[in-house]
């Protein structure tokens, strides 16, 4: 397969997600038991904050997250099931479709991600912790 840039790969991943505003993320999460994985870089999270610790938000940096949700990998997290609901939140929801698409092509189906990652989700006044929370 071969995709004319960047635009073009972002746009064919987002074409197989039904992806979430920030709330109904949310509302997945606190209701229905979806995880939410942040994928954001130690040092993004520390200059932009996080997600609430009282929520279930699991942090799996990008550059593991495949092997942490597979249920074939030895290196994957207690709970990884083909039938989970994985929320994946970046910090603007670009690298978060590429990796829910990931997901996705490795089985995981109900993976999606944040339209506008944690910028969005600090913008609609959803639980957060760091700076300026």
């Amino acid at each position: 397969m071969r995709y004319d840039g960047v635009d073009a790969l972002l746009a064919d991943a987002r074409s197989r997600l039904h992806r979430l505003p920030a709330r109904e993320a949310y509302e997945e999460i606190v209701s229905w038991g979806a995880v939410l994985v942040d994928i954001r870089p130690a040092e993004q999270r520390r200059a932009e904050g996080e997600v609430h610790p009282s929520l279930p938000v699991l942090v799996v940096e990008r550059n593991v997250l495949e092997w942490r949700f597979d249920p074939r990998s030895d290196a994957r997290l207690p709970g990884a099931s083909y039938d989970r609901r994985v929320i994946v939140l970046c910090q603007e929801g670009y690298t978060s479709s590429l990796a829910a698409d990931a997901l996705q092509s490795i089985g995981i189906h109900r993976a999606t991600d944040v339209v506008g990652g944690f910028a969005a989700w600090r913008a609609a006044g959803l639980p957060v912790s760091g700076v300026e929370a």
